[in-house]
């Protein structure tokens, strides 16, 4: 016997949704997912009228619901807004190239600007030549150092009001709690963060901060988005990959739980009079920081210091 939609009450549900557990069909989900975004934008007031957006698109489900929701709102409620694509090209064979070429194919779709950038082209390194270097071990963190950089170097290329990222309530949950097992106090409350300013020329802010990962995947299947699906192949060595087990089993059992650590980590704001980091410009690139050189900086210096010794072993090779 079919279960009927809790929302419309005549056609058969066909997803249980995650988050409160209601049974919806395949239109109403959809339905109730866009509004829930848009509510999402109105509630933190993410865009402002006439603003550019820039959409961060690596081709997965995330950044390509993203485009496909925020293209269907402006349509549904006006929103005053040019929309364009930022991609970063990190320099990973067998991955990133073939996940660009989904994103080409988006840009064609929606008819929007594209703007790629590359670490080789930005820092003079692929992520492949560092983990070659520095070894795969800690993959991750160089990669998340260098494509934040990236990101701000062609949001502020771009000049882009607001930096749009694909980021979900599983995402957000899992940094509040990777950085409470870090004991980085200053980052927990800024992991929930709906908007966040840098003090750079931008913010960026989270539609999907809200969204549990399910219903990202749920939605991205209905309306037969065209998305890059493979794992990155340095995801194996991330820390990240401990709490998403354990987000994973609380969901089952506790499935408002996911949001419960978002409010969280939102209310363990510091006041303005404890150990927070005063906010500076880089001495060397001139990127914000909370110290004299930032982290991209200081991992490149590390980079280009051994790559003299890399090139004499290739020459007596």
């Amino acid at each position: 016997m079919s279960i009927l939609c809790e929302n419309c009450k005549t056609k058969r549900a066909v997803f249980l949704r995650p988050k409160n557990g209601s049974k919806v069909c395949k239109e109403c989900f959809i339905e109730l997912f866009e509004e829930e975004v848009h509510e999402t934008i109105q509630k933190f007031q993410m865009f402002e009228p006439k603003e550019k957006i820039g959409i961060g698109a690596s081709g997965g489900k995330d950044s390509t619901a993203l485009i496909h929701v925020l293209t269907k709102l402006k349509e549904k409620y006006k929103y005053e807004n040019d929309f364009v694509l930022i991609s970063i090209d990190e320099g990973i064979h067998g991955y990133r190239d073939d996940s660009l070429e989904t994103v080409k194919r988006n840009q064609l779709f929606y008819n929007l600007p594209l703007e790629i950038v590359s670490f080789k082209d930005l820092f003079g390194w692929s992520l492949d030549d560092i983990i070659l270097n520095l070894g795969p071990s800690n993959s991750c963190s160089y990669c998340g150092i260098l494509r934040r950089q990236a990101l701000d170097l062609a949001a502020q290329k771009i000049s882009v009001k607001k930096l749009a990222t694909g980021h979900n309530a599983n995402d957000a949950a899992e940094t509040v709690l990777l950085n409470f097992l870090r004991g980085d106090s200053v980052r927990i409350s800024r992991s929930s963060e709906f908007i966040i300013n840098d003090q750079n020329d931008f913010k960026r802010c989270k539609p999907f901060i809200y969204a549990y990962q399910k219903e990202i995947v749920a939605y991205a299947y209905f309306n037969k988005l065209d998305y890059f699906s493979t794992e990155c192949p340095y995801a194996v060595n991330a820390l990240r990959g401990k709490p998403r087990i354990f987000l994973n089993d609380l969901e089952r059992v506790h499935p408002s739980g996911i949001i419960d650590i978002i409010d969280s980590g939102q209310l363990f704001a510091l006041p303005d009079s404890s150990i927070k980091p005063k906010i500076q410009k880089c001495q060397k690139c001139g990127a914000v920081s909370s110290q004299n050189l930032c982290q991209a900086c200081i991992l490149l210096e590390k980079l280009n210091k051994s790559k003299p010794k890399i090139e004499i072993e290739i020459e007596k090779k």
